[in-house]
């Protein structure tokens, strides 16, 4: 039961095929780099990836299911038996973090921006509702932390092969980008939907086009690896860029002429429907990316809050 409710949750929140299981399917985006895609209807609830070096791997991202992340890391010892070195989080969300206890297991070392240290044991619950049962409390509480955090940049060195690692602002405040520069390959995390339409719930809608703008600028002919949907091409990263600038748009100028909720929503589903209406999740998530963008605009909106030394979110 705690499972079927996750999966419907979470919905609120030319490359070579190495390997399909129920839950995923491998693609190769480089010369060691691969992704896993999530399949429709499966139990990953996100893409992951990996990077092989010549001595380690780093694993980005662990799904929403830890037996999806137990098939992932079996998909990896097909192809080499290197030490997993590194699990990168992308966010916090429950989606991709929940099997950090299996590579964890496996002698990893769970990296993330330290927002998402902070964020991951509390934000999460929200995703049940403001009256989480005992058992998804015990069960968020019990998520594998990452044991290292940064806060603006980190490299790291699979023997020769460099991997960056950066915070990049617009889905949560807590985002990560890795970058994997020899094979010209970006993980976008959720800062990248390849024709779906995104989770809006902690973001931030102009500095997250002002990093897909910045993406695109400083790596106009990568491999893009989506959060959901599937290896992105460039146009794909512009397609996506330019679905927060309409909404954006859209909403403002419904906000402009007075009209309230339910009146700017109908406005605003208008003018996207006609582009968009069939990406994946425009039916679970036009309705609240319009009244999210519209609480944005508005100064309304609730972000995860930062204390202490624990990074910048935006504003």
């Amino acid at each position: 039961m705690l499972k079927r409710k996750l999966s419907f949750l979470l919905l609120i929140c030319s490359f070579s095929v190495a390997a399909r299981a129920a839950d995923l399917t491998i693609k190769k985006m480089g010369e060691g780099v691969y992704a896993a895609i999530a399949n429709e209807g499966g139990k990953a609830g996100s893409n992951a990836g990996f990077v092989i070096g010549s001595d380690g791997v780093l694993v980005i991202d662990t799904f929403q299911d830890a037996g999806v992340a137990r098939d992932l890391l079996a998909e990896i010892r097909k192809l080499t038996n290197l030490p997993i070195r590194y699990v990168v989080n992308t966010h916090y969300h429950l989606d991709h973090t929940t099997g950090n206890s299996v590579f964890a297991e496996a002698g990893a070392t769970i990296l993330a921006h330290r927002n998402v240290r902070g964020w991951l044991r509390t934000e999460n619950l929200k995703f049940f509702g403001p009256t989480p049962k005992p058992e998804q409390k015990a069960w968020v509480e019990s998520l594998v932390l990452p044991n290292l955090v940064y806060t603006d940049a980190v490299d790291l060195y699979l023997g020769a092969r460099l991997v960056q690692v950066r915070y990049m602002l617009g889905h949560t405040g807590g985002d990560s980008v890795v970058l994997v520069p020899d094979a010209n390959v970006v993980f976008g995390g959720d800062l990248v939907w390849q024709h779906h339409l995104p989770n809006l719930i902690d973001a931030s809608t102009m500095p997250w086009i002002e990093t897909l703008d910045s993406l695109l600028v400083d790596h106009p002919s990568a491999t893009y690896l989506s959060g959901h949907g599937d290896v992105a091409s460039p146009a794909d990263v512009r397609d996506f860029r330019n679905y927060l600038s309409t909404l954006r748009d859209a909403v403002t100028k419904a906000q402009t002429a007075g009209k309230p909720g339910d009146e700017l929503a109908t406005a605003v589903l208008a003018e996207l429907q006609p582009k968009y209406g069939d990406w994946g999740f425009f039916k679970n998530f036009s309705r609240r990316n319009i009244d999210q963008t519209a609480a944005e605009l508005a100064g309304k909106k609730r972000l995860p809050p930062v204390t202490g030394e624990t990074g910048a979110q935006a504003k």
